[in-house]
């Protein structure tokens, strides 16, 4: 694998937030009622079409935070009878060049995915699998709520039900993650040391030729 020089995550945490738990708990209590916004509503009604036209019945997998959509071309080849959602807030970065033209059961959109998936749980849709790969590890300590296990949309995934899986090149990240996802499922989680020669995102790519440990965690939400 190609060398590359990463840098690694630097924080002064040296293990999971002290007010992770209270954080999540409190989210799991109150339900989040940010507005939603129309362009978000449209990118939904956008992938459903999409769905629909392909194979209404196929399973729907959710690529969160896709980035450019290497993953989600990757998932549509690894699943090809399951239709994939790829989903980014940066337009930019959904209009990059791809390795390859994207298979017919993928479609990448731009969304917030804050609103993404509230919406997705309004209109009662269930995901086969979820994917949530290297998001902003948002590193400092007063930052907690910014991570995915911190906001308070994070309850939301719990609706949406199916495999999910994080993964990070920081340990502490997929430490929280395992905790809020237990907290949330109610069943054990572990955080497990990932690696791979088949690298699924730019990131991980990345990370690996820097000589980074990666990480990852998995649940099943049914």
């Amino acid at each position: 694998m190609m060398q590359a020089h990463s840098r690694l995550i630097a924080s002064a945490q040296d293990g999971p937030h002290r007010d992770l738990e209270a954080l999540v708990r409190r989210h799991l209590a109150h339900p989040f009622r940010k507005p939603i916004l129309d362009y978000n509503r449209a990118a939904l009604a956008a992938a459903l079409a999409a769905h629909a036209d392909w194979n209404p019945r196929a399973p729907l997998i959710l690529d969160a935070g896709c980035g450019v959509g290497w993953s989600t071309q990757r998932l549509a080849e690894r699943y090809p009878d399951h239709f994939v959602l790829g989903i980014d807030q940066s337009l930019d970065r959904l209009n990059r060049g791809k390795p390859q033209p994207l298979p017919a059961n993928a479609l990448l959109l731009r969304a917030d995915l804050v609103d993404f998936w509230r919406l997705l749980a309004e209109n009662g849709i269930c995901l086969a699998r979820h994917y949530n790969l290297y998001p902003n590890p948002w590193p400092k300590i007063g930052h907690l709520a910014r991570r995915w296990h911190g906001h308070a949309v994070f309850p939301v995934w719990r609706e949406l039900g199916g495999e999910l899986e994080c993964r990070s090149n920081w340990r502490i990240y997929i430490e929280e993650m395992t905790l809020a996802l237990g907290w949330l499922s109610g069943q054990p989680v572990v955080a497990e040391s990932w690696r791979t020669e088949d690298p699924m995102t730019p990131f991980e790519k990345k990370y690996l030729a820097s000589g980074h440990q990666l990480w990852r965690c998995r649940v099943s939400l049914g």
